[in-house]
């Protein structure tokens, strides 16, 4: 992503001895950019745009031109750059009360070279993210599952806070988009699945037909309703369909379709977050079991996103014991438990260490068991974000709290 730097310089100081000192300052901090200066008719057009605050008595100049950057940016916050020289930090700070004050976002960059530099390595997935939200629409299939009963989601919150819209639509529409389907009898279409169907029980072979139409039908809704990403209330699929929603959700995920199970929409935003600023899929989990003298946390769930594991086969679905559920192995190592709430206004988000994989069968299928600070105990017996949590590949919180800050 470019990063373009624009300028705001008081008339009050000489030119060349302010520019001496730009060139000096933001040639230390070790990143390749685009020198605008004060010409602000391009901005918004860059990856990151940032504006170096070069001198004081720049306030009124920033107010000016306020309306014209907000129009551009549309919810990309104001990222004011200072070099602690001239008066450039006490400008800035004047200007970040005024945009407070107008009920905007932003953030003054402030620090030695090092900080500064990781800063913004930070920051341009953050921004990229919420370019990438805004506009997007979400669907919410059927409604929110009956045992849902803390996970709603506050529509009018979610678009203006995120700028994603939330479309409801009815189960029927599922059902009869599937019963209009069949399943075509395509290489491609079953290329990732023959090795584990292979081998696995004639039960699921006889149900993975259909769940490949469960997914077909979820693909067409995808079209039809121009969504980037969906939640489902799979279970109704058991009766109506004789089958379950876990395959089309882990192939969704894996296409970079955010996709959540039960009617989950507080589960479907976390995920679509962790989409438009990793570029990655998220596990949607229950915690299942918590061993307090280790610290060791049981995540499981039947829905694992195909390009988590690195090896999977299939089971049934576990509670109902029909369907197709799928048994991952993902990757040991560092990972994040992230989960926001339906009305944005509280998160979770924990690193950890994924220990091992393993196969219990009174599990969902899926199930890790993941080394958690000690003092994590305290959020999910005491003040958990409903049950589903979203597992991360890697150390994410640096930019999950950059991007809900912002």
């Amino acid at each position: 992503m470019s990063i373009a730097i624009y300028t705001l310089t008081s008339g009050l100081h000489d030119e060349a001895a302010v520019s001496s000192v730009s060139e000096e300052f933001l040639g230390s901090l070790g990143i390749e950019y685009d020198f605008k200066g004060g010409d602000l008719s391009s901005y918004g057009t860059g990856g990151l745009d940032l504006i170096y605050v070069r001198t004081g008595g720049t306030e009124g100049l920033f107010k000016a031109a306020l309306p014209e950057l907000t129009a551009k940016a549309g919810k990309v916050p104001i990222l004011l750059l200072t070099s602690g020289k001239s008066n450039s930090l006490a400008a800035s700070m004047e200007i970040m009360s005024y945009l407070r004050q107008q009920g905007l976002k932003g953030e003054i960059l402030h620090g030695d070279a090092e900080y500064l530099r990781g800063r913004i390595q930070t920051l341009i997935p953050v921004v990229r993210a919420i370019r990438d939200l805004e506009g997007k629409k979400l669907g919410v299939v059927g409604k929110p599952s009956d045992w849902l009963i803390s996970s709603m989601a506050d529509y009018a919150a979610v678009k203006d806070k995120l700028g994603l819209e939330l479309v409801d639509i009815p189960m029927d529409v599922l059902l009869e988009t599937f019963r209009g389907l069949t399943v075509p009898e395509s290489p491609e279409l079953f290329a990732k699945e023959a090795e584990a169907l292979e081998v696995s029980a004639p039960c699921i072979k006889a149900a993975f037909p259909d769940a490949m139409r469960i997914y077909l039908a979820l693909k067409a809704i995808v079209s039809g309703y121009s969504l980037s990403g969906l939640t489902i209330r799979c279970f109704d699929l058991l009766t109506s369909v004789h089958n379950t929603g876990c395959l089309a959700l882990s192939r969704l995920n894996a296409q970079g379709l955010a996709s959540s199970c039960e009617g989950d929409v507080p589960a479907l935003l976390t995920m679509a977050v962790s989409q438009a600023l990793f570029g990655m899929s998220g596990f949607q989990c229950n915690l299942s079991r918590i061993d307090s003298a280790t610290d060791e946390y049981t995540f499981a769930h039947c829905t694992v996103p195909l390009d988590m594991v690195s090896d999977l086969d299939y089971d049934t679905h576990f509670e109902s014991g029909i369907g197709v559920g799928i048994h991952g192995h993902i990757p040991e190592g560092p990972v994040t438990v992230f989960k926001l709430s339906g009305d944005l206004k509280r998160q979770c988000i924990i690193e950890g260490e994924l220990l091992r994989n393993q196969y219990k069968q009174n599990l969902c299928r899926t199930q890790v068991v993941v080394k958690l600070p000690a003092c994590s105990g305290d959020y999910f017996l005491k003040d958990p974000i409903g049950n589903h949590h979203i597992l991360l590949p890697g150390h994410r919180k640096a930019e999950i709290e950059a991007f809900l800050s912002l």
